[in-house]
């Protein structure tokens, strides 16, 4: 009874509590004040006003204290002055409301065209006058960039200097950059740096970190980045000598049939080997047994080339540009940068493509997206769509949202789904639907679901005489100058995913020419080609039209045949015959159509809740291990730890050999075998991690097996350590020039790169679940068959 009295208080507390209500009300008073204030910031010189900001400042006793009502009300004004002086933009009142939201450590919810981004430059300039080092993460480089350079002439007036990094930053040109007080860079360069640091072997100078601790993080599309990518691992791999492509085996699985060589599952996630494909393969590699002890290398190898031959599709899950793989960021449409899979099934997707295989390594470390986030005292963020998301935001990261209003009321017109029963007849519609607004110069946005759908329906819009411009991973470098012109009279745009774009729609193009002739239209028209797998997505499409008061209108044209009812709702039959165009208007067909959504985007919350159970040990064990690190580089750790352990040996080279010399070989050695151990512990939780789902099978709990393999297992690490390291003390070459570790064979990787994998390791049980679900349907419907 005690526990579900809990359970009911708990409910009703979230009930009370929705993240998505903090109370806003309170600012009308706040902003009278301001603008009381601003009469007054207003009549100082540029000078001056950088002197009145420098008082805010935290002195170095009270780094960190949050402002008080009256400081916060003397930052919005000077804030509000510096933006009209130097982008000649005074911000509105909502945009101040969403700055001290993030001053506040919430998540703020703004809609497309309300001013994110300067509401999110004011915060931090806040947060850097507290004297908190501030990162503003973005989801992609270029954004980095321009609102990093964007936002300067703000920054300058304030008196608080901003610094960007991207892929082409030199290692000086991060350092300078961190030392900003505001530093811009996508979230995987930033996730990079901390990889990178972590293999440091100083505290400082040329070979040290480019970061100091961390203090508040910013996150630009921040449901995208602690939602959709959180899981994303980012890594830092070093060279080997192994090659893992396999161009027989590519060639063997190539000329397999579905049905016959191989099975696939209904989500097109796993693939395997029937009996008759399994002879054929081992037949071809020369009479092996495939699944014996000795050949579980070529097993490996034929299970990648497979995965990637049946379950990976060019077009959809990654396209081929200048003889490479480029993977495609299914919840942004384009190409994710630096993103790969791991080694064997990257290898495999380069063989059945005949690319020339990219470089292979081992894993030396890796963060999840999560993970990096997590190491932030403080993290606020801002979004077009963080409702939706906002139970995710509390469970995961203890994030509140707030919704502020727009400045001037949406009037976008959205209609309700128009549904057909099957793919064809919807793609009619959608084209029909096009011609006849396109003849009045109303300038349309196609949303697609992948860069396939986005070719196959400018082919159709061809053939029926309507020019469109595409915008997908395919020409993604250009996207800024379409989306700027998506708005123009006549236009007509067909894209990938919306979210991220990082450019307004205008009406009537980039400079606004035509803004009256096309509102009159009814502004910009959004058309879905269907449902997305969440709802974010949908209405993060559907806010591309009705910017700040502008008119616009949105419809999605769905089918009971997308993919995303035929997986998520494989039940569902229409509730009515349909009408002469193919067309659905009974309700049945609606709520199978939003029931396969509502199933969606629970079963990717499930994979979430599931893989951080996983990777928060992962965290905690890198945790520990890190400080351990950070005592071998800044103290003398190493040197005391060796002396213990082989004390004769420590004797001896005392007596040649200079202090500053022996705590350099002490650290240089501990510090080599701590880094090859995590490596090796990596590459064993690699090992389980795919081993993992037979413990499902098996009726066992796959999370405690986990932690039972993972724990006893770290532990080992300090003794192994200490043991190596004792024994390359004893027989490594050790002179007044350091360590010999090449002679000894203990070289670091010649190269490193870093990349974010794309995968998803580990079954949840929401979709075990779901599996037992659909093979219980289809019995079903095979008894009433019969």
């Amino acid at each position: 009874m005690a526990a579900f009295l809990r359970r009911v208080k708990g409910g009703f507390q979230r009930f009370l509590e929705r993240p998505a209500t903090v109370d806003l009300s309170h600012y009308d008073k706040v902003l009278k004040s301001i603008a009381w204030r601003e009469s007054r910031v207003e009549k100082l010189t540029d000078e001056e006003l950088t002197a009145a900001t420098a008082e805010l400042r935290r002195s170095d006793e009270d780094t960190g204290k949050a402002f008080d009502d009256t400081e916060i009300v003397q930052l919005c004004a000077l804030g509000r002055e510096a933006a009209r002086r130097g982008l000649s933009e005074r911000p509105f009142d909502v945009q101040l409301i969403g700055m001290m939201e993030l001053l506040a450590g919430h998540v703020v919810q703004m809609a497309t065209g309300e001013g994110k981004t300067l509401a999110g430059a004011l915060a931090a300039a806040g947060y850097a006058l507290q004297g908190h080092p501030v990162h503003v993460m973005t989801v992609n480089d270029y954004l980095a960039q321009r609102d990093a350079e964007w936002m300067r002439p703000v920054y300058a007036l304030l008196g608080v200097t901003v610094g960007w990094v991207n892929q082409t930053s030199t290692r000086e040109e991060r350092r300078a950059a961190y030392a900003a007080d505001i530093t811009y860079g996508s979230v995987s360069e930033i996730g990079f740096d901390v990889l990178r640091d972590r293999l440091c072997t100083s505290a400082d100078g040329p070979d040290g970190p480019v970061q100091d601790e961390p203090g508040v993080v910013l996150i630009d599309e921040a449901d995208s980045v602690l939602v959709d990518e959180a899981r994303v691992p980012l890594v830092m791999a070093g060279s080997t000598a192994d090659h893992q492509t396999d161009p027989e085996v590519a060639k063997i699985v190539r000329v397999l049939q579905p049905g016959t060589h191989y099975q696939r599952d209904e989500d097109g996630r796993n693939a395997w080997l029937t009996e008759r494909g399994a002879q054929v393969v081992e037949k071809a590699l020369g009479g092996i047994d495939l699944y014996s002890g000795e050949h579980s290398d070529r097993l490996a190898a034929v299970n990648a080339a497979l995965h990637a031959h049946a379950l990976l599709e060019r077009d959809i899950d990654y396209i081929v540009r200048d003889g490479k793989v480029h993977l495609i960021n299914t919840s942004r449409g384009r190409i994710a940068l630096l993103q790969r899979w791991p080694d064997g099934l990257q290898a495999a997707v380069e063989a059945k493509e005949r690319l020339a295989p990219t470089e292979s390594g081992e894993v030396l470390d890796s963060i999840t997206v999560q993970g990096l986030v997590g190491r932030y005292p403080i993290v606020c963020g801002m979004t077009g769509t963080a409702v939706a998301v906002s139970e995710q935001l509390r469970e995961f990261y203890q994030l509140r949202v707030a919704v502020i209003p727009p400045n001037t009321p949406c009037i976008r017109e959205d209609e309700p789904d128009r549904i057909y029963a099957t793919e064809s007849t919807k793609d009619a519609a959608i084209i029909a639907e096009i011609v006849a607004t396109h003849a009045t110069g109303r300038p349309i946005l196609i949303g697609t679901a992948d860069v396939a759908e986005s070719e196959r329906m400018a082919g159709k819009l061809a053939e029926a005489d309507v020019p469109c411009v595409v915008l997908n991973a395919k020409n993604d470098a250009q996207e800024a100058a379409i989306v700027a012109e998506a708005g123009a009279f006549g236009a007509v745009t067909v894209s990938t995913q919306m979210a991220g774009r990082g450019t307004d729609i205008r009406l009537g193009g980039k400079d606004s020419a035509d803004h009256e002739k096309v509102a009159e239209l009814g502004g910009l028209y959004v058309i879905g080609t269907g449902r997305y797998p969440s709802s974010r997505l949908d209405d993060q499409l559907r806010g591309r039209a009705g910017r700040q008061g502008d008119p616009g209108g949105s419809v999605i044209f769905a089918a009971l045949s997308d993919e995303l009812v035929q997986v998520y709702a494989p039940d569902a039959t229409a509730g009515d015959e349909p009408d002469e165009d193919g067309r659905l208007i009974d309700p049945t067909s609606r709520r199978f159509i939003e029931h396969a959504q509502r199933v969606s985007e629970g079963v990717h919350l499930e994979v979430h809740r599931n893989t951080w159970r996983y990777t928060r040990l992962i965290e905690h064990q890198r945790g520990v291990l890190l400080e351990y690190r950070n005592e071998l580089i800044g103290t003398d750790l190493a040197e005391t730890e060796l002396a213990s352990i082989s004390g004769d040996r420590w004797s001896d080279l005392t007596e040649t050999l200079d202090d500053a010399v022996l705590e350099d070989v002490a650290r240089t050695i501990m510090l080599y075998h701590l880094d090859r151990c995590w490596t090796e512990h990596l590459a064993f939780l690699s090992d389980v991690r795919e081993t993992i789902h037979l413990r499902a099978l098996a009726r066992e709990t796959p999370i405690d097996e986990f932690h039972r393999a993972a724990i006893p297992a770290f532990k080992k690490i300090p003794d192994e350590v200490a043991a190596r390291s004792a024994e390359t003390l004893e027989t490594a070459t050790i002179t007044e020039a350091g360590v010999d570790m090449e002679t000894a064979g203990l070289m670091r990787p010649t190269s490193t790169w870093t990349y974010m994998v794309h995968d998803s390791p580990f079954d949840t049980d929401a979709e075990q679940a779901l599996q037992r679900v659909r093979a219980m349907l289809k019995k079903v419907k095979g008894s009433r068959r019969r």
